[in-house]
């Protein structure tokens, strides 16, 4: 028995062999089902294949130096600062553990950078003189419904004394004259005093405008039954004689509800030379999930955001002067949900393709449009597909710039909705009547696409997840070169690294891509095992990188001004086709509206090239820029940087 049940073994195994060698012939690889990720693993590095499709390379820092990574900003040291703040762990929260690192990429060096606030969910830019802009971020994490135990909610707190404004300390206690419940305050508050109404028909002063502050409070004992349902008036304990008859606080809804982020007013620089912040004075809101754009005079513009009470902030937009380190408010108010793409444009005014990361009214601030800053006048811009699945869409200025091409990729429905959308929209804001069309599908309805403006005019497209935060295992691991000048959507590479929420990416220098973060919700298809964050950073070259030479850049100056000619050393300048400045980009939640590739004009010598920088200082921000050189079969130069005053 024993040997004829060897024989039969032996026979299947003859057998399975055989159909394995014929299979082989036929069908080359696919016979190997056995070994298909060593199979992958020869595919992907035979050097023919990453000359098509470029390659992918896993970054692991060593253990004392990772971190949840939600921010990173490339600077001018060409170095990447990676920003984590809490990281989105509430832990790390509590125990005040913020982190930021200083990565070279080239060197490998990690440096730990000590970090005054909870910088997770901040807003970031490029300056002028180099450093890095960052302003907001995390006060307070939010809580689930079933974990919030004392009821709580917004506060106005009025002050009606013309003579003397008031201060309110943390701990402060409001008494309902109605309810007889009693809230406490959770953060000290500064009222500014009352501003007294003049009535120039009469010549007389009619009344006092008070002084208010919203502010965040929570029932002083647990438990549902000091919920409130309806608005009431709150005297402030501890007050007496004219301070208690003039300040005063005016609630409603005071509850057990889920109870979202709240930001914070810190602002600070980051000096990329000193690899430290510097802090500037506090912008005026508090801010979590807010956008910088800056704008041509060089001064940035801070928009919306969660507020210290976790609201959105009510179109109270504002700008920073980096000169005098203040903040000031516009003079007009305009709403947006939270991290809403807008840019500058070319003659001034800001184009808002409909993209953000999600908070805020479904119905407030969501069309995209352009608008004009300074008379406040927003005009909607029509023919977006999908419009209503524009939360954590991708939105990048197509190569070059000058075109004013913008395509917008992806998204999802509102909130933690399962939809997302395959449709890529593209808008001409040149055209006399600008008007949004589809450009190429995905293959699948993505959320949270990171999109990279390379040197040669294409744009790498990868990463996100079908559903909220990849929820069903829905990480897309596909990657994509979006060609600006034929439209054509190509499939490259795929990603090793699943990326979805609070994950980016960075061009560097040497033309290859960096991508971070990625926070799960779940880690399985069936959404029973919590998620964990990815740590890992992962590196695309581009097929272009895979060629047999590229161009050099050397020597020239540092500085350029508009307008202005600068002369390089180069081999191989009768093949240079093009040359790129490219703004260094500062990518968060699917929001990068630094990055963008400028055409210049060039005209070269020998082993010289001139190249010349264009005037519009709208278009050519103040600031530092990687300026690369394209020879005829696309592969770009090592950037050199070079600063426009």
């Amino acid at each position: 028995m024993k040997d004829r049940a060897g024989r039969r073994r032996a026979r299947r195994l003859a057998i399975g062999a055989a159909v394995v060698l014929a299979l082989a012939g036929m069908n080359g690889p696919w016979v190997y089902r056995f070994s298909t990720e060593k199979y992958h693993d020869y595919k992907i590095n035979r050097p023919e294949y990453k000359a098509d499709n470029g390659h992918w390379q896993v970054v692991e820092f060593p253990e004392e130096y990772r971190q949840n990574t939600i921010h990173a900003a490339l600077l001018h040291t060409g170095k990447i600062l990676l920003i984590a703040g809490s990281g989105n762990d509430a832990d790390n929260f509590d125990r005040k553990k913020f982190d930021t690192r200083v990565w070279d990429p080239v060197k490998q060096t990690i440096k730990r950078v000590p970090t005054p606030a909870d910088l997770f969910c901040t807003g970031h830019t490029q300056l002028s003189n180099g450093n890095l802009l960052i302003a907001g971020g995390t006060k307070r994490y939010e809580k689930l419904k079933g974990d919030v135990t004392k009821a709580g909610g917004l506060m106005i707190i009025h002050n009606e004394n013309p003579d003397k404004g008031m201060r309110l300390k943390a701990g402060t206690r409001f008494v309902g004259k109605a309810n007889g419940k009693t809230f406490v305050l959770k953060d000290t508050v500064e009222l500014k005093k009352a501003v007294k109404t003049f009535d120039p028909d009469t010549g007389k002063f009619t009344g006092n405008e008070p002084g208010i502050a919203r502010a965040y409070v929570e029932a002083e004992r647990r438990g549902k039954k000091y919920e409130t349902g309806t608005e009431d008036n709150y005297k402030v304990t501890g007050l007496t004689g004219e301070d208690a008859r003039n300040t005063y606080g005016i609630a409603q809804k005071l509850a057990l509800d889920k109870k979202d982020f709240q930001g914070i007013k810190d602002a600070y620089e980051f000096d990329p030379v000193a690899e430290r912040y510097i802090k500037v004075d506090p912008m005026n809101e508090a801010r979590w999930y807010p956008t910088l754009t800056t704008l041509s005079d060089g001064t940035v513009l801070s928009l919306s955001g969660l507020d210290e009470i976790g609201q959105l902030v009510p179109g109270k937009n504002e700008i920073y002067d980096p000169g005098t380190k203040k903040w000031t408010y516009t003079k007009e108010e305009q709403q947006f949900p939270t991290y809403p793409a807008i840019s500058l444009m070319q003659n001034g005014k800001l184009f808002y393709s409909g993209a953000n990361a999600g908070y805020g009214p479904d119905d407030i601030g969501r069309d995209p449009g352009i608008w004009d800053l300074k008379s406040n006048k927003f005009t909607k811009v029509p023919g977006m597909s999908d419009s209503k699945l524009l939360e954590t869409a991708g939105t990048v200025l197509l190569p070059p710039a000058q075109d004013e091409k913008y395509l917008v990729i992806g998204g999802g429905g509102v909130g933690e909705s399962e939809r997302s959308s395959k449709r890529t929209r593209l808008i001409d804001l040149l055209a006399d009547e600008p008007r949004f069309v589809d450009g190429p599908e995905m293959a699948k309805g993505t959320r949270y696409p990171q999109a990279s403006i390379l040197p040669d005019d294409t744009v790498l497209i990868a990463g996100g997840s079908e559903d909220y935060r990849g929820r069903g295992d829905s990480n897309i691991l596909e990657a994509r070169l979006y060609d600006a000048r034929t439209g054509e959507l190509r499939r490259v590479a795929d990603p090793l690294v699943g990326r979805n929420y609070h994950s980016g990416s960075i061009l560097l220098p040497d033309g290859r891509v960096v991508f971070f973060g990625s926070d799960s919700l779940y880690a399985d298809k069936a959404n029973t095992k919590p998620g964990e964050f990815e740590q890992r950073i992962e590196i695309y070259t581009p097929p272009y990188l895979f060629q047999d030479a590229r161009p050099t850049l050397t020597g020239g100056p540092k500085t350029v001004a508009r307008g202005g000619k600068a002369v390089f050393g180069t081999r191989h300048g009768s093949s240079i086709k093009s040359a790129r400045l490219i703004r260094p980009s500062a990518s968060t939640h699917v929001t990068d509206v630094d990055q963008k590739s400028i055409a210049v004009d060039f005209e070269v010598t020998g082993d010289r090239i001139s190249v010349t920088v264009p005037k519009n200082r709208n278009l050519v921000q103040s600031g530092w820029y990687m300026l690369f050189v394209t020879d005829d079969a696309g592969t770009p130069s090592v950037a050199r940087w070079v600063k426009v005053p």
